[in-house]
């Protein structure tokens, strides 16, 4: 990101924007959910397609359709194209009101839309599961486009897209999005309705057929608003962080077949057969971490007697609120479950089956709480304070990525390139086979060697039991 690299030709910078007078002045303020992200680094992720075709093919034909169908896709998904409008904490002593932020439209709001030729890097080695350099695919996702300072507020770029052509081998398309835009499920749906779009020339299939977004404001806590705001220190704010890592890191994707996680289940179901909890989700996060845990001790990490590791999911809030708001709602809509364990534990011969039994536990807890999913909301992020290494989930194994066609052919890979900030783990469906999870880590090569061996070593074990 930033610089354009030696063996990158910028072929067209375009703004996009709704066909004119169909969205207008519009705003979205931030719900609690939303503000939770502000300070966080923006959404990166790629999708890779083979595209055995001419450069004049892809500029004839690729470029005006993504460009139109980006352009009517917009005029249904309008904070695409809008700004994050931020106004700034009063000073301390204050007595104003803190100013809710917003998704802010005007008529003529664009996105960024980039595309690219690269003719030194190989797509099909990209487009892999084996350990490739991360560094590799930072000049594939675009920046989202520097803040701006008004007298009383900040506005940020919400999306932005970069296209790029590998010469007679194929089309990678990044994507940039600021977290406070919407989690994963509204990516998704902007996402489905484009390809409907760019499959069908216009947008009477999306609207036949699709799911058009929920903007009302369903979830409405102005107790847990205020809160947040109050404790989110927006002086200042912001300019999105650049993507930047060693040389000797690596990404790599691991898949755990429906074998392999039945199997998992198994094991924690014999163990601990009255946790009420076991989904193909938790063992799999059960797996990874502890998995995680032991790659960092075989290269040498100590593991103190008091070192804590935590792992942290989301978990989706629509069809668990009251009453619960539907799957289109735009926005954010999720709880993070905090999930804390001592590093020795973790890493030890049974850590499989502690995390798998905390995880589940947690989103038990949270899940079937008697008094609602937001009962304990003003409280969620305390976990966080304690001292210890963080591992986050990026993506759900619920939204199948691999269906997002454009018109020519489903993607042959999948990547979450933002886990590379924070060290997150992302799980989603498998390329191959939706009821398989594909999991994607960044690591020094050193340890992905040993991560690799570890769990690869681990399912042997697992189906010899």
């Amino acid at each position: 990101m930033g610089a354009t690299p030696n063996n990158f030709t910028i072929l067209e910078r375009s703004r996009i924007s709704p066909p004119p007078a169909t969205v207008g002045h519009r705003s979205l303020p931030l719900t609690f959910f939303d503000t939770t992200w502000l300070l966080f680094p923006p959404v990166h992720h790629i999708f890779f397609y083979h595209f055995p075709h001419s450069k004049t093919h892809f500029m004839e034909t690729v470029v005006p359709g993504l460009k139109q169908s980006l352009s009517i896709t917009l005029q249904h998904y309008f904070p695409f194209a809008s700004n994050l409008v931020v106004f700034p904490n009063p000073n301390n002593g204050s007595t104003d009101v803190i100013r809710k932020p917003e998704i802010r439209h005007v008529e003529g709001d664009s996105v960024a839309l980039t595309f690219a030729e690269c003719t030194s890097l190989d797509f099909n080695d990209l487009a892999g599961n084996h350990p490739r350099k991360c560094q590799s695919f930072y000049p594939l996702v675009p920046p989202l486009g520097g803040a701006v300072t008004g007298s009383d507020y900040v506005s940020i770029p919400l999306f932005s897209v970069q296209v790029t052509y590998f010469p007679d081998s194929g089309i990678s398309i990044g994507m940039t999005n600021h977290h406070s835009l919407g989690d994963a499920s509204t990516r998704f749906g902007f996402l489905k309705a484009w390809t409907m779009v760019s499959e069908s020339g216009g947008d009477q299939s999306f609207l036949a057929n699709g799911s058009p977004p929920v903007y009302d404001r369903l979830v409405d806590v102005p107790k847990l608003d205020e809160n947040k705001l109050k404790h989110t220190r927006l002086e200042g704010f912001y300019q999105p962080p650049s993507l930047v890592c060693t040389p000797d890191r690596v990404r790599a994707t691991f898949v755990l077949s429906r074998t392999h996680i039945n199997r998992l289940k198994k094991r924690i179901q014999t163990q601990l057969p009255t946790l009420e909890y076991v989904s193909s989700f938790t063992v799999t996060c059960g797996y990874i971490w502890s998995c995680i845990a032991k790659s960092s001790v075989r290269i040498g990490e100590k593991a103190g007697e008091d070192e804590l590791e935590q792992f942290i999911l989301t978990v989706d809030c629509r069809s668990r609120l009251d009453p619960p708001v539907p799957a289109t709602y735009f926005g954010n809509c999720g709880a993070p479950c905090v999930v804390t364990i001592k590093k020795v534990d973790l890493s030890g011969e049974n850590g499989f089956v502690m995390a798998a039994k905390l995880i589940g536990e947690g989103i038990s807890k949270m899940v079937n709480n008697k008094e609602g999913i937001l009962k304990d909301a003003e409280r969620w992020h305390d976990g966080f304070k304690i001292p210890a290494r963080k591992i986050g989930v990026a993506g759900t194994p619920k939204l199948n990525f691999y269906d997002i066609d454009f018109g020519w052919g489903k993607p042959i890979k999948y990547e979450i390139v933002s886990i590379d900030y924070n060290g997150s783990v992302s799980i989603g469906a498998c390329k191959e086979s939706a009821q398989d999870f594909e999991i994607g880590l960044c690591f020094p090569s050193k340890q992905m060697e040993a991560f690799a061996q570890i769990f690869n070593d681990g399912l042997e074990s697992a189906i010899g039991s």
